[in-house]
């Protein structure tokens, strides 16, 4: 435990001196800023979705910035050498970066709760709304890290990673939208893997168990996966 907690401070070192990771944080909050405050400007009126209906959508877009690094640059560095004969496992090493991941994920939730915060200065908030959607907000942007991750592995060119972690997240994005061209059980099944179909009820303040097992199983499939490709590099 003590070697993976030291490999999650290496990790979490390198999300503050890595310049991409400044890219993704600043196009996130300039970004959700505007949204939010186009949105609540516009109408004048204190409503709960203009905290959280934009951020969903961004972390498509920074969830691969944010995790092309973690094994990619290991693999261009030369330095997973040293890390696949240190004493840590591969499912420690896996675990160590994506527990990094997902502290940034909270890091930035955290953050942009000063929309919430600036909405009340003008009126009441429904609190259980919102803590239902940021619940839906972390597990999909902790999904889409373990997405990034097992495609980090795959490459050890960054970009190349990058590219094929957007490429899955996009494509469990439109399920929801394809499922519309389907009818009966063809579309059940399309939307049922579709993430952000599982997020929909969320938003509405709605904690369903099904939903978080969903969020849950994605994340240890893509887990495994990324241990799987990093077994098969240890032993070649």
């Amino acid at each position: 435990m003590r070697k993976v907690l030291a490999l999650y401070k290496k990790e979490m070192g390198q999300y503050f001196v890595t310049p991409t990771s400044y890219v993704a944080f600043a196009f996130f909050f300039v970004v959700m800023g505007y949204l939010f405050s186009t949105a609540f400007l516009g109408s004048q009126v204190v409503r709960e979705e203009y905290v959280y209906q934009s951020a969903s959508f961004l972390f498509l877009f920074i969830t691969p910035l944010l995790s092309m690094r973690l094994v990619s640059e290991e693999l261009r560095q030369g330095t997973d050498e040293l890390l696949f004969t240190s004493p840590l496992t591969v499912f420690h090493i896996v675990i160590g970066k994506y527990l990094a991941a997902v502290t940034v994920v909270l890091m930035i939730l955290a953050i942009s709760l000063i929309y919430p915060w600036i909405l009340t200065r003008y009126g009441d908030l429904d609190w259980g709304l919102l803590a239902a959607a940021y619940l839906g907000l972390f597990l999909i942007a902790s999904a889409m890290m373990a997405v990034g991750l097992f495609a980090s592995s795959l490459s050890s060119h960054q970009m190349v990673s990058g590219i094929v972690a957007f490429a899955l997240l996009l494509g469990f994005w439109i399920l929801e939208t394809a499922s519309d061209a389907f009818y009966g059980v063809s579309q059940e099944v399309l939307s049922s893997f579709s993430m952000l179909h599982h997020l929909e009820e969320f938003e509405k303040g709605i904690v369903d168990v099904s939903h978080i097992v969903y969020y849950l199983a994605l994340i240890l499939l893509f887990l495994g996966l990324a241990v799987q490709s990093l077994e098969k590099r240890r032993w070649r």
